[in-house]
């Protein structure tokens, strides 16, 4: 019986950790890749210096990639071209990405097309806006 309460504890000391998503293959185990929850969780610990609600419930964050390499690529806009945020906000959610387990590299690209409008923002961060 402790052969397999050791098997056991062996088996939870190689789990990955939260957010990072791993698999036994024939070859060996491969390395835990980054799930897109985790991704939407790091992007929504960005803040906006002007307003009080994170980025990913503001509606900036358009598209999230994950390659089969565990390389992430995040598509994200501004609320506008002059955004006073517009050269720290890119490098807060690259590196935000980056501290998740599992991930590789990310990219972040700024795209203009389709242009940000309130209308894309959550129901949460409405709420919170006052701009219902």
């Amino acid at each position: 019986m402790g052969e397999v309460r050791q098997a056991v504890n062996d088996a939870n000391a190689k789990m990955p950790e939260p957010g990072a998503v791993g698999s036994w293959t024939p070859a060996g185990e491969t390395p835990p890749r980054p799930s897109e929850d985790a991704i939407i969780g790091a992007c929504a610990t960005v803040y906006d210096p002007e307003i009080p609600v994170n980025i990913y419930e503001l509606g900036l964050i358009y598209a999230i990639e994950i390659g089969d390499d565990a390389r992430v690529k995040v598509e994200m806009t501004l609320t506008a071209p002059g955004c006073p945020s517009a050269q720290e906000l890119p490098v807060q959610v690259r590196e935000a990405v980056l501290a998740l387990p599992g991930v590789a590299d990310c990219d972040v690209d700024v795209v203009w097309d389709p242009p940000w409008h309130p209308g894309r923002m959550s129901d949460d961060a409405r709420l919170s806006l006052n701009m219902f």
